[in-house]
């Protein structure tokens, strides 16, 4: 009966055999549940449809089972010609028949009698119009104009219509609004069907006529374009303006012409021989084009996304986006005749009729679900994945059908042992839980067990099973598809299986890979606490499965939620990984669960048996690094891992307790550990000093500064302690450069390297730290640090403990004697501050003692910077008699001028400041000894009150007001709000007058004495006192 291509898309619900052989079918129209039938005798049929359910899976039945499914209600008769169309008017229950070039009316139920439509006949094709849903057609029926010409064809009757309504009356008969669009010879007439009441009062509107070209052969309005075909081509007449283009011509001795209407996207469909092109209202192609079979087809229908082409008893569906032919039926034998399809013309897509010249089969869609899991079940995978994407483009399936699809295609590759292809639908799918992929890891009952949903999907899949049973079931399955392809049978196992069948470990491999990237992409959600933890533990089998030692390590060094104690599991997380060997990442998961004992335990056997096997650096193992560094690598690897976990770590016994040993590895890693300030309680630091070995004085120190320095302590012992220790060890890094030089190449290697540890912790030599913090800190016990270093040569160090203890001779014995840095010492004099230092240290300069040598160029340097500040007298006398004379004799006369020039500026100041003191005294004088004069009409300058007899005052900006208003404004702060305390009023005295006089009569003078002079005065000269206050005053 049927023959399937490649998928079922339509199924047959009923069929109809013409009762009596003298009728032959020419027309069908297929409304809702009812199809009408027009016979070459010009009956009509009304049929009834009882379409059953869709069945699920699938399942063709014969046609003569199908005919239950159907009835014939009615037989009419309109003409003895052929039917030619069939119009359905299902809003009013109306059915409009082309016959014999003449219109006929009749109800949808065949009940009342036959209505002829008169005054139009010789019609050859009939078009409905169709406007789509976004379109701006014009509306004819409202346009005045072409109203009036339609009027025209009534003037032949008198002035009334050919069913006697008159011209007053069009109006109120036009109660529906159906256009259609006609042929009668070459004449294009656009007209509206006007129904009264009942069929009685049936008229018709002439709404436009144009000329057009004979042997019209289909024809489709849609919107305001009229889509006419011929013999010669494909033409396009607008139906506002009249005006006819060609759209393109056919070639001769082709396929007659034909249109359709295609429904769901409003477009036309023309054929051409066996290609049909698509365009649109306009007449322009849109998409592609569709390549039927060979010599073309009878018919076309639209069935939602395809086109329906029959030919020959054969049914065709052609994808309109592709272009793909999705299902062939046959329906009739080769050769049966002319066939005929037709759809639905309340577009609903679900519904098509195919008729032979004697029967008639009706077809329905298959739900796009069925149609899937038919595909599915017969592992058409591919073509189900291309039927949903077509789909989803489509807008007919929600996001929850095409997410349940990729769960479902997904398990059924999976169990088709194609793992790859099943995690990338898994990936894709947002119905699919990562716990319904625990059963394939880990066998039931489990810890997860209550959390897998029992999601069956569409049922096409087993029940979920551990891999290795997937594997085992596949392998044997693709066996028995050998076995029985050597017998002949087909089979649907991948081809790819059968000409290569796999191995176990290698689908193991694989199928475990694949579920690793699927938890791994699952990880990144939100999920319940529940489901990350089963999901981090099972990705941390399968890595074990795999021996993926850095996937494992990653995953236990991150933030995780592996399970790794679970006494309800057989074989549990600690155990597996503790007799695998897999320690570093059993060390990683116990510190990330904050069992810091137990992983610091690990690494602390890591460092002590890095040579026996327990782990092997990658380095060592690709032959770039020998078996020392190998060594150390192992070890530095340890105790960084344990010094992470014991940064955090506020266990003050924990983190003391492996001190020792981190510290033996690397001291710099010991100190990260004590001076973290990630932990929360800081540990004690008596505590901390008595655990560091006495040894590892640099952990001792780093610790001690980190305490002082960022830390803020103030404790007078670690103060002390820290400066002892600095001391000490610039002792010995003094002897030993001292001792150095005559030592062997052995003793300069360990040296070296002690250097190096050193410079691990700190960044700057020890003594260099030691003068910083003696300098810097008050808190330590100077005494104590000098009677360490009394005997060395640490002589800068011992000047800072003198200065220190107030001992300024020492110190600059020490500068200027012993380290001769005349600079430090002139620095420290001015520290003092007294001129008794510099002559104390000029006097060391002349005088050393100890039989070392006067230090003639230094004490010359001395007179030189600081010769002003001393007095000559004393330096006369405390020069010695052996100082050659050249070199003192320059310093001694700058001295002089210096003092002379010391003595007459003093002069100059003492008068300039005289002179001055005198200025303002006269100023102050004039002031006070103002006189104003108040008459009737002087008013108070605040109040505005006549002054009168009344007591006032006046201010030094000449304000003048009562002696009330000057207790309220107060004696600083005038009327106009200025204050004086604040800003000043100068006005020029007698100096200022006198130097300008002076300077106008003298000229220049020398530039030098000039500048000395005003330096002199701007720096010596103080501003004048502020004006005296304003005193009460009677009137004069």
């Amino acid at each position: 009966m049927s023959k399937l291509k490649s998928r079922i898309a339509v199924e047959p619900f009923a069929y109809f055999d013409l009762p009596t052989h003298h009728l032959s079918i020419s027309s069908l129209s297929l409304s809702h549940s009812t199809l009408y039938i027009g016979s070459r005798s010009g009956s009509l049929l009304l049929l009834s449809l009882y379409p059953n359910p869709s069945p699920s899976p699938i399942e063709f039945l014969s046609l003569p089972s199908l005919s239950r499914n159907v009835s014939l209600l009615r037989t009419v008769s309109i003409s003895d010609s052929p039917v030619e169309s069939i119009f359905v008017l299902s809003e009013i229950g109306a059915v409009l028949v082309l016959s014999d070039g003449f219109l006929f009316l009749t109800d949808s139920l065949l009940i009342q009698p036959v209505k002829k439509l008169g005054g139009l006949k010789g019609i050859s094709v009939i078009a409905r119009r169709f406007r789509g849903p976004n379109s701006q057609s014009t509306n004819l029926t409202d346009n005045a104009s072409n109203f009036l010409k339609g009027q025209r064809i009534l003037d032949k009757f008198g002035g009334v219509r050919a069913n006697g309504v008159k011209k007053g009356d069009l109006e109120q008969s036009r109660e529906g609004n159906y256009v259609f669009a006609l042929v009668i010879g070459q004449k294009l007439m656009l007209i509206e069907l006007v129904l009264g009441s009942d069929f009685a009062n049936a008229s018709f509107v002439v709404l436009r006529e144009i000329q057009c070209s004979d042997g019209v052969k289909s024809m489709v309005w849609l919107d305001d374009s009229v889509l006419v075909s011929t013999i010669d081509g494909y033409s396009l007449f607008s139906c506002v303006t009249g005006k006819s283009e060609v759209i393109f011509s056919l070639p001769d001795l082709s396929r007659p012409p034909l249109l359709k209407l295609l429904w769901k996207n409003w477009e036309v469909l023309l054929l051409v021989d066996n290609v049909g092109v698509i365009v649109d209202a306009l007449g322009q192609p849109v998409g592609g084009s569709l390549v039927f079979r060979k010599g073309g087809p009878d018919s076309v229908g639209d069935l939602s996304s395809y086109v329906v082409v029959v030919r020959d008893g054969k049914m065709e569906l052609y994808h309109k986006k592709s272009g793909n032919c999705i299902q062939t039926v046959t329906f009739g034998v080769e050769g049966v005749g002319q066939c005929i399809v037709v759809d639905e013309e309340n577009r609903s897509g679900e519904f098509v009729a195919v008729a032979t010249l004697t029967k008639v089969v009706c077809y329905r869609r298959v739900p796009s679900e069925e149609q899937i899991k038919d595909l599915l079940r017969k592992k058409n995978f591919n073509e189900a994945i291309t039927l949903v994407e077509e789909l989803e483009c489509e807008g007919e399936l929600s996001k929850e059908v095409i997410s349940l699809f990729h769960a479902q295609v997904g398990f059924l590759f999976l169990f088709d042992l194609h793992f790859e292809e099943a995690v990338d639908h898994f990936l894709q799918s947002e119905t699919m839980q990562p716990s319904e992929v625990f059963p394939f890891i880990m066998r039931d009952p489990n810890r997860w067990s209550l959390l897998v949903p029992r999601n069956r999907y569409w049922g096409l899949h087993p029940p979920p099973v551990p891999l290795e049973d997937v594997v085992d079931d596949g392998l044997l399955a693709i066996q028995r598809a050998i076995f029985l392809r050597k017998a002949g049978v087909e089979t649907v196992v991948d081809e790819r299986f059968l000409s290569n069948p796999p191995t176990r470990a290698e689908l193991l491999e694989s199928a475990i890979k694949n579920i690793i990237r699927y938890l791994e992409v699952s990880r990144q959600k939100d999920l319940m606490l529940p489901v990350k933890e089963g999901v981090d533990t099972l990705l941390m089998y399968l890595y074990r499965a795999l021996n993926n030692v850095d996937d494992m390590e990653k995953l236990a060094s991150s933030e995780n939620c592996c399970i790794v104690i679970d006494r309800c599991q057989e074989e549990e997380l600690e155990t597996l990984l503790d007799g695998s060997g897999h320690l570093r990442t059993l060390a990683f998961l116990y510190a990330s669960k904050g069992m810091s004992s137990k992983a610091l335990a690990i690494w602390r056997i890591f460092a002590r048996n890095y040579s026996s096997g327990l782990w092997k650096d990658p380095a060592a193992e690709n032959g770039t690094h020998d078996g020392s560094a190998c060594v150390t690598s192992g070890r530095e690897t340890a105790a960084t891992e344990a010094a992470n976990i014991l940064e955090d770590s506020s266990d003050q016994d924990l983190v003391l307790q492996h001190l020792a040993w981190i510290a033996d590895i690397n001291p710099a890693l010991a100190v990260r550990v004590l001076t973290s300030e990630r932990r929360t309680n800081q540990l004690s630091p008596d505590e901390v000093i008595a655990a560091i070995d006495p040894k590892k004085v640099e952990i001792l120190q780093r610790y001690l500064q980190w305490l002082i320095e960022e830390q803020g302590s103030d404790d007078t012992r670690f103060h002390t302690l820290y400066a002892v220790s600095l001391a000490k060890s610039a002792i010995e890094a003094f002897n030993s450069e001292s001792s150095s030089q005559g030592t062997d190449a052995g003793r300069q290697e360990h040296l070296k390297n002690i250097d190096i540890q050193r410079d691990l912790i700190f960044e700057s030599p020890v003594r260099d730290r030691l003068q910083i913090f003696l300098q810097s800190s008050d808190l330590y016990d100077p005494e104590e640090v000098l009677d360490l270093i009394e005997n060395s040569e640490l002589w800068l160090e011992k000047a800072i403990l003198y200065r220190k203890l107030g001992q300024e001779s020492l110190v600059l014995q020490i500068l200027a004697l012993k380290l001769e840095d005349g600079e430090a010492a002139e620095q420290y004099c001015d520290e003092i501050g007294r001129p008794d230092a510099y002559m104390q240290l000029l006097d060391m300069y002349l005088d050393p003692r100890n039989g070392k040598e006067p230090m003639f160029k230094a004490a010359v340097r001395l007179l030189h910077n600081r010769g002003e500040s001393l007095d000559p007298l004393q330096v006369l006398e405390t020069l010695s008699p052996d100082m050659p004379l050249q070199l003192a004799s320059d310093t001694i006369l700058r001295m002089f001028r210096a003092r002379l020039h010391h003595h007459r500026q003093g002069k100059i100041v003492h008068y300039l400041s005289r002179a001055v003191d005198i200025d303002a005294r006269l100023a102050r004088l004039e002031e006070r000894s103002r006189l104003v004069q108040i008459n009737d009409e002087s008013l108070c300058d605040s109040c505005h009150a006549r002054l009168g007899t009344k007591l006032f005052a006046m201010y030094p900006d000449d304000t003048v007001v009562c002696y009330k208003c000057f207790r309220r404004l107060g004696e600083s702060t005038s009327v106009t709000g200025r204050d004086f305390k604040q800003d000043a009023i100068f006005k020029p005295g007698w100096l200022v007058t006198r130097q300008e006089n002076t300077n106008k009569a003298k000229g220049r003078r020398r530039t030098n004495k000039r500048t000395v002079n005003k330096r002199a005065a701007k720096s010596l000269l103080r501003p004048p006192p502020p004006p005296p206050p304003p005193l009460p005053s009677e009137q004069y």
